[in-house]
């Protein structure tokens, strides 16, 4: 497990009971480690004034990360090795698959 000892951390209780302090602790800190039981559950960040620079920034995490499975998917399943003519033989069989589940 990756160690999250340089970030600021803070339980579920604390987030429920104390919450003005929570709020304080992450506008201090600017970014926080959430726990249930000494496990982390959520990162908390403080979104400061630009909130949708905040919001790309995560969003853009997450599409690496989604990236980063279906690269993972693929290795395992072999279809990294695949040539641009079976993709696209492959595309248009559900492409076809599709269309014909929409059809009543």
């Amino acid at each position: 497990m990756v160690s999250f000892t340089f970030m600021k951390t803070l339980t579920m209780r604390d987030f429920r009971t104390r919450p003005k302090a929570v709020r304080q602790a992450l506008a201090e800190a600017g970014e926080a480690v959430l726990t249930v039981h000494g496990k982390p559950v959520a990162l908390m960040l403080a979104v400061g004034h630009d909130f949708e620079e905040t919001l790309r920034l995560v969003e853009s995490v997450r599409a690496q990360r989604a990236t980063r499975a279906l690269r993972g998917a693929a290795r395992r399943t072999g279809r990294d090795r695949m040539q641009p003519a079976e993709v696209e033989a492959l595309i248009a069989k559900v492409r076809r698959e599709r269309a014909q589940r929409r059809t009543p």
